[in-house]
């Protein structure tokens, strides 16, 4: 299922929207959802559909400050990938850092676990396994 819309929020509103989105996942999210939920993933806690500031992230990581956002081929239109740079220039602006993986990335998922690895590694920020 792909699905088209504004992560933009204001107010309480947002985290009705954050319900709706976790209701309407697309087939990405819940396999990428499915790896992250429960701490199973570098034992890390992500919250899914997330509202920050006056946006809903994807998933969301408080320990480190990222978003991961999954890209569906509506994305690539010109006017959402203006849409999205701005998005991520506020939430950077904010101090969180963005992933952007796409639909195909998480599909295959072994390589989408090894890009956030990467992401994550090149952080300035404590190992979450108390490893550096």
């Amino acid at each position: 299922m792909q699905k088209k819309y504004s992560h933009k929020v204001s107010g309480t509103i947002s985290f009705e929207n954050a319900k709706a989105n976790r209701r309407t996942a697309t087939e990405a999210e819940d396999i990428l959802w499915n790896v992250l939920r429960g701490r199973k993933f570098l034992n890390l806690k992500f919250r899914r559909q997330h509202p920050i500031n006056s946006y809903i992230a994807d998933f969301y990581c408080f320990e480190l400050n990222i978003v991961i956002e999954v890209d569906g081929k509506y994305h690539q239109e010109q006017e959402q990938m203006k849409y999205d740079q701005e998005r991520t220039k506020e939430l950077e602006a904010t101090s969180i850092k963005v992933l952007r993986l796409t639909n195909e990335d998480v599909h295959n998922i072994d390589a989408a676990l090894a890009k956030i690895k990467l992401f994550i590694g090149g952080l300035k920020v404590p190992s979450p396994l108390g490893e550096g």
